[in-house]
Order: structure tokens, then C-alpha cells, then sequence
């Protein structure tokens, strides 16, 4: 499977974010799925790179030219396929996935999961997004779905293509 990671590229975060990343991709890795990803040599994103080569995994990063240009792709990316912007890198990342799972991030992150579910909800696609509620960190962003559900804001329902997991085993049982 290929599974595209949408995360965080800061590395002043919770450390405990960084241990489940690592876990993640150990995991992936034995488990022969490629991870798709965005290509930088910073945070959460060079973790799970990392920690995936380590285990013998295949890494796929979409690297927009400016990140190309200022020298952050990471030294772990197997694959690089470049693009010209953000826009292009999350219609090749959809195009390159099976599934998406967020793990901790800011608003490239939040900007990369409402893509993916909004294509899904026009029919473009049916790949779903898992967000990987490490430590609580989506309770808030689910709170608000649920809000804009209940609301009727949300086109059928947003659990049947945004789904969550809060630990490993449950990531993998969606998987």
C-alpha cells in the first residue's frame, strides 16, 4: 500500500509526537508499504523518512521547487518527484496514495486533509484520510466537524471519509 503522511515539518513540538512518528514508520516499513510524503528534511517529516529507511522501506517525496531550491529535501527520499507548488504536490500526492494519515501538524497539514476529503466528497476519489489522534491533538479540528455536521454543513457524512485513530493498533485496523 502506499500511504501518504501529511505532517508537521516544525521540530520544536511535543517529543512524544516525534515516538509515535518513528513508530509509524518502523511499522509501515515492516510491513512493505510505501510511504509517500512531502519531501523535507525537518520535523515530523524527516522522522518518519528516517525511520522507515531504517526498517528497509521505500520513501516517495513531492518536493516543490522552492524546498528543492532552499536545500531542505531530505537525504532519506528514494524517489523525488518534483512539482512547481504546493497546489501540484497535493494533486500528485492524491494521485500517488492509497490513503492519507495525518499526524500532527499546522495549516499545510490542515490544508493537505480538507483537499483530499473534499475531493472525496465531489467524487473524484474514494481515499480517506485518517487522522492519527496522538495525545488528543484532533479533538479540537473533531469537535468542529462534528459541528459543521450537525449543522448541516457537511456533504453526507464526514466520518465515512475522514476517520480516526488513537494509537497504532487502531491505525492499522483501518489500514
Amino acid at each position: 500500500m502506499r500511504i501518504c503522511i501529511f505532517c508537521s515539518a516544525n521540530q520544536q513540538i511535543d517529543p512524544d509526537f516525534f515516538t509515535a512518528t518513528e513508530a509509524l514508520g518502523r511499522w509501515a516499513a515492516a510491513k512493505g508499504h510505501t510511504i509517500v510524503y512531502g519531501g523535507v528534511n525537518q520535523g515530523l517529516m524527516e522522522c518518519v523518512a528516517k525511520a522507515v529507511k531504517a526498517c528497509g522501506g521505500k520513501t516517495v517525496g513531492v518536493v516543490p521547487k522552492i524546498v528543492e531550491t532552499s536545500g531542505r529535501i531530505s537525504a532519506y527520499v528514494d524517489e523525488v518527484i518534483p512539482c512547481a507548488n504546493l497546489h501540484e504536490r497535493k494533486l500528485l500526492m492524491e494521485q500517488q496514495s492509497d490513503v492519507f494519515i495525518a499526524l500532527p501538524g499546522g495549516i499545510g497539514t490542515l490544508d493537505e486533509i480538507f483537499s483530499i476529503a473534499s475531493s472525496y466528497t465531489i467524487g473524484y476519489h474514494k481515499k480517506k484520510v485518517i487522522l492519527y489522534n496522538l495525545k488528543g491533538f484532533w479533538d479540537h479540528l473533531i469537535h468542529t466537524l462534528n459541528g459543521l455536521q450537525q449543522r448541516g454543513f457537511v456533504r453526507g457524512q464526514w466520518k465515512d471519509y475522514i476517520q480516526e485513530a488513537r494509537s497504532l493498533e487502531e491505525l492499522e485496523a483501518l489500514l
